[in-house]
């Protein structure tokens, strides 16, 4: 027996109990009573769709499968978690001293905005958490409410900042068991007791805290969210298993319908279901997200932690934003000092100076091998000295090498590295990260010092500011291509992830350790759990500024914007690389969030737009009837032809090809032969006002690119233009992807659209430009 989810499609009940009665009498069908329905049960989702989850075994699950009016059925998986100064290296910076932005995006938008983190919970204590000076009564569109729970009192956690919080525990307990607070800190509560979700809170949303910093100072700033006056309400759908998160799919999908009906305007997720991907609607993130982007809601996901291979991707629905991991331009630079003699520029957090004996793993690990299990005497230690320890081309982690290190007693690690520029994470041990060629050059020493190991000195690190390039894409970061829908480029976008500064619950440890008794306020957290708040925060901010733009455009101003450029004005480089980044490492670029206030032009997508794209991947036209706004033409015809009878989607004449979905970047797969597709886009700098596009190409290797109208031109009578972009093959290529741009720019916006091309022809097409002349 097992939680399945059952989906429905759009609640098409006005009240939510009819919709749970007809819950239980579909599940009724699949008991010999109704009393065993109720106690299979988990919860009956009513608000935002349609739905429910409850415990069955796989037959039961088939007979419900075959059900008329049922969309999907699925197992409820459980998914994982993807885990200061960002905000100033992104532009929104402050002015200390009067805590005004300059400019005043933070302060002056997001008070009329409702961002729903769903996470961990809460630490509501802290301050970033606290009412911003001047905030406004709670938005009138609320409709949430803050719970009460185990050490968590509504009176005193909520406030005109935090306006809400509420938990879902029953698809947790019913994957694990009831909650075991002996075993794992937890409360029965939104209460955090990981941590994970009170950092994310605070990036997102968190209110202005001065002097914040990890132990000894490091990071040491003014903290906030991206939109400090945002409202937050918390979502606990992620419960402690030894210091980690674990979210069941049940409880995700009970957050999604409790949280469109509550009235959030944006909704957070840094959590995903590691590949191999389901189906679209097979998956409790798909489902919540699409019927958010149906009532205006943006939702915004992390690409995941599985980088750096490519096609791992994660959380790549159409409809909604997926954030790639990348760095600001903040070091931790550590100098050591082996003999007095030999310097060397590592990184790390290292409070306290440290002098002792430097010693090679060998002496402790067979081959060398920094891990437990490779321990070749139990007796030898390392008691007080610093061991060298390789990553073997990483088939050793940092995490495994440090506890490895601990075992023996030492007083510290050196660890190397094959990255261009490593960077460092909290850990119990001192550990002090080198780049390859600084850990040969550091071995080599040892190995000629037989008679008398050397003296290491390690000096406290630094925090430096702008000495080096950044961003760069994180290696841990997922890459695309997505592997269920390769015709959409995902990661969208990507945004700080690495060593970020936020609010931290004292209770919990610093780091996943039992044996960790530290407490901090703040931490440091690496992943691209940390890069998605940080476009949620942007999210907020639009949303604000912008209140009648559709999700699509929010979505199009964050891409259309961002930067493929680093600091030192070079190509955005992947960590542990000397490869130029591209659009599958950071999709359209780096976040900009100045430049996304004022996009120029939008490209904008419906909710019908994504019914096209649905029934090209085959889903039927009634299955898509019921998925849709009561508000919607239900009427309207989908796919063509009509597909009420078969599985086959929108197969026969009249498909419309996915790369003409008005996706702000172009993918075009299997290109063949010269091909043409369609973009339109919405004037959004200035209405009223006479604007003058102009486009700029960069081809993709082996295609020539042909964009007509070469000028778009509005005026206050015509704020939407279509254009055409045909590409022609001029090369023999088989399988290989290359990458392009489109740009349009009135001189002051630059609006572009990444192009992705997988060229696979046997021969060079010949008739490209006649496509031209018949648009």
């Amino acid at each position: 027996m097992q939680v399945y989810i059952v989906y429905l499609g759009h609640n098409q009940n006005k009240a939510p109990d009819l919709t749970s009665k007809h819950h239980l009498q579909l599940l009724s069908t699949v008991f010999t009573s109704k009393k065993d329905a109720k106690q299979a049960m988990l919860y009956s989702y009513k608000h935002g769709f349609s739905g429910f989850s409850a415990t069955l075994n796989s037959t039961q699950a088939q007979v419900l499968s075959n059900t008329k009016g049922v969309i999907s059925i699925f197992k409820s998986k459980t998914v994982h978690l993807h885990t200061t100064r960002s905000w100033d290296f992104l532009g929104l910076s402050m002015d200390y001293s009067t805590e005004k932005a300059t400019p005043m995006w933070q302060q002056a938008y997001g008070g009329d905005v409702i961002v729903g983190v769903f996470d961990t919970g809460i630490w509501a204590e802290s301050h970033s958490f606290r009412e911003e000076p001047g905030m406004g009564p709670v938005p009138a569109s609320w409709k949430g409410q803050c719970v009460s729970g185990e050490h968590f009192d509504p009176a005193t956690a909520c406030n005109r900042k935090l306006i809400g919080a509420t938990y879902y525990l029953g698809g947790f307990e019913r994957r694990y068991g009831k909650l075991n607070k002996t075993r794992n800190l937890e409360y029965e509560s939104p209460l955090d007791a990981v941590g994970h979700g009170t950092h994310v809170a605070s990036t997102a949303v968190g209110s202005v805290v001065k002097n914040a910093s990890f132990l000894g100072g490091f990071g040491q700033g003014t903290a906030r969210g991206g939109a400090p006056r945002a409202r937050l309400a918390v979502y606990k759908v992620c419960w402690n298993v030894n210091l980690e998160g674990r979210c069941t799919e049940a409880d995700i999908m009970a957050a999604f319908d409790q949280a469109l009906r509550d009235g959030v305007n944006v909704i957070s997720g840094s959590f995903g279901l590691r590949p191999p991907l389901r189906a679209f609607f097979a998956t409790a993130a798909s489902i919540g997200s699409f019927h958010a982007m149906q009532m205006g809601v943006s939702v915004v996901f992390s690409a995941g932690n599985s980088g750096p291979d490519p096609s791992l991707v994660e959380n790549v629905f159409p409809w909604s934003i997926s954030v790639a991991a990348s760095t600001i331009d903040r070091s931790f630079p550590t100098r050591i000092v082996l003999d007095c003699a030999l310097s060397f520029l590592g990184e790390g957090f290292v409070a306290h100076p440290i002098t002792a004996i430097l010693s090679n793993a060998s002496n402790y690990f067979s081959s060398g091998v920094c891990r437990t299990e490779s321990v070749k005497n139990v007796t030898a230690k390392a008691d007080g000295k610093i061991i060298l320890c390789f990553s073997s081309m990483g088939s050793v982690r940092r995490d495994e090498a440090e506890a490895a290190a601990r075992n023996r007693s030492a007083a510290g690690l050196i660890f190397v590295e094959p990255l261009s520029r490593p960077f460092p994470d909290i850990t119990i041990l001192p550990l002090l990260l080198l780049d390859i060629i600084q850990g040969t050059k550091m071995a080599q020493y040892l190995s000629r010092s037989i008679d008398r190991p050397p003296t290491i000195q390690i000096f406290p690190s630094k925090t430096v500011l702008k000495r080096a390039p950044a961003p760069i894409v994180a290696d841990f970061s997922s890459r695309g291509p997505s592997s269920i829908s390769p015709d959409f480029l995902k990661p969208d976008i990507s945004a700080p992830g690495i060593n970020i500064l936020a609010a931290w619950p004292p209770m919990s440890p610093p780091t996943p350790t039992l044996d960790d008794r530290r407490s901090v306020d703040w931490n440091f957290q690496s992943g691209t759990s940390m890069s998605c708040p940080h476009v949620s925060g942007v999210v907020a901010l639009l949303k604000s500024a912008h209140p009648d733009w559709s999700p699509a455009a929010i979505r199009s101003a964050l891409m259309t914007t961002a930067y493929t450029t680093d600091t030192s004005n070079d190509q955005i480089l992947a960590v542990g690389s000397i490869k130029a980044s591209d659009p599958f490492d950071i999709g359209a670029g780096h976040i900009n969030p100045l430049r996304a206030m004022d996009p120029g032009l939008v490209y904008e997508m419906k909710p019908e737009d994504y019914l096209v794209f649905l029934c090209n991947i085959g889903y039927t036209e009634d299955q898509i009837r019921s998925l849709v706004l009561h508000d919607m033409n239900r009427t309207k015809t989908f796919c063509f032809p009509s597909s009420s009878s078969t599985t086959g989607g929108g197969r026969g004449r009249g498909r419309t090809s996915n790369a003409n979905l008005n996706y702000p970047s172009i993918t075009v797969l299997n290109l063949q032969r010269t091909t043409t597709i369609t973009r339109k886009v919405r004037n959004v700098g200035g209405w009223g006002k006479i604007a003058v596009y102009f486009v700029r190409v960069v081809n993709p290797q082996g295609v020539d690119v042909v964009v007509w109208p070469k000028l778009l031109i509005f005026s206050p009578f015509k704020q939407e233009r279509t254009f055409y972009v045909t590409l022609i093959p001029n090369k023999i290529s088989q399988g290989r992807y290359d990458f392009g741009e489109i740009v349009w720019s009135d001189g002051f916006h630059h609006v572009r659209s990444p192009l992705v091309v997988l060229v696979n022809t046997a021969a060079v097409g010949g008739h490209g430009f006649q496509a031209i002349a018949n648009i």
